[in-house]
């Protein structure tokens, strides 16, 4: 890959982790309706990539890797909106806490506006840890397979013989993932617009048309898979020495499909107020697909990718199944 460029494979993968962080801002800002922040996000993520090509081109910097260099650093300075977005989060006040105003001023009104700040700083910093857990936790069940792999064959790069393939294979993954980012955009606003409606049968509808949508997508990825996959990606990819499975591949597929569905359950949690628990399920089904990979639960190394990876979304799919039947979290609107 990148005909052994060891630059370029890393500006990758911190691209990846860096993008991977970038899109997730994009929709907790289209979700609170921070438009002028997300276009601010938008306008320094690409004027970032052009400044590092426009460097090579008038000669300050040279190489591929000065160009490619932009693709890593520009979704981190794209995140420099973030700070401005949390210093004007406002959280309501709990149901029966008296509303203040100029005639109650005096201790405890001074006392009711310290509490509400305190429920801020802390929503704030509950929701943030657990945006860093999911990010945390997707990168995990994306790259800990390839990196596994390259520490167990002794450190070797992570661009040839059995890594590399394990790498192309993972591939398969990370294109719908990059695809959907952009779709996840537009589905925590809705879904945030609906939880302030109490619409209730319009959030399950929503959220039924989307899985819907993405099992017709992955059924039809998985099938092309099982049929040619081996060929196409022998094509396209290369093969490293070793022969992709039709079976192994198609559960890559069916597995990618599961990711896609807790994509859209983990928008629905966000929605309902229910972050840390969806936080949860996704930091224990990246601990299972270490764990699995890791261990020697599968002779053929590339098959225990493979099948840890399915099971992994497949868990993780599940647990987040379950905290979505709980419902909104208590102060968020109600739904049957």
């Amino acid at each position: 890959m990148f005909d052994g460029s060891a630059a370029l494979y890393w500006i990758l993968v911190i691209g990846v982790l860096a993008y991977a962080a970038s899109y997730f801002a994009r929709g907790w800002l289209a979700g609170h309706q921070r438009f002028e922040l997300y276009g601010g996000l938008v306008f320094l993520e690409s004027t970032s990539r052009y400044l590092f090509a426009l460097a090579v081109a008038v000669g300050i910097a040279s190489g591929q890797g000065a160009v490619g260099l932009g693709m890593a650093v520009a979704p981190f300075a794209s995140l420099c909106v973030i700070p401005f977005a949390f210093s004007r989060i406002r959280v309501s006040a709990p149901a029966g806490m008296p509303a203040a105003d100029a005639a109650r001023e005096g201790p405890a009104h001074a006392q009711l506006e310290e509490a509400a700040t305190d429920i801020t700083l802390r929503h704030g910093t509950a929701f943030a840890v657990s945006v860093v857990g999911i990010m945390l936790a997707e990168q995990t069940l994306m790259n800990a397979g390839v990196l596994i792999v390259a520490a167990k064959s002794g450190g070797v790069s992570v661009t040839v013989g059995l890594t590399g393939f394990v790498f192309n294979v993972l591939l398969i993954v990370r294109a719908p993932l990059q695809l959907f980012q952009a779709i996840q955009t537009s589905i925590l606003p809705h879904l945030a617009g609906l939880e302030a409606h109490e619409s209730a049968d319009e959030f399950r509808r929503a959220i039924r048309i989307t899985i819907r949508a993405i099992a017709v997508f992955a059924g039809a990825v998985a099938l092309g898979l099982l049929t040619i996959g081996p060929a196409v990606m022998t094509a396209f990819l290369g093969n490293k020495g070793f022969h992709y499975g039709r079976v192994g591949l198609a559960l890559v597929g069916i597995g990618m499909g599961l990711h896609l569905v807790a994509g859209t359950l983990n928008q629905a949690a966000l929605a309902r107020g229910r972050a840390a628990w969806a936080a949860l399920g996704w930091l224990i089904a990246a601990g299972l697909f270490v764990a699995f990979v890791a261990a020697p639960t599968i002779s053929n190394e590339v098959t225990r990718v493979e099948v840890g990876y399915f099971l992994a979304a497949a868990v993780l799919c599940g647990l987040l199944t379950a905290v979505y039947a709980r419902g909104p979290a208590a102060g968020q609107a109600k739904y049957a």
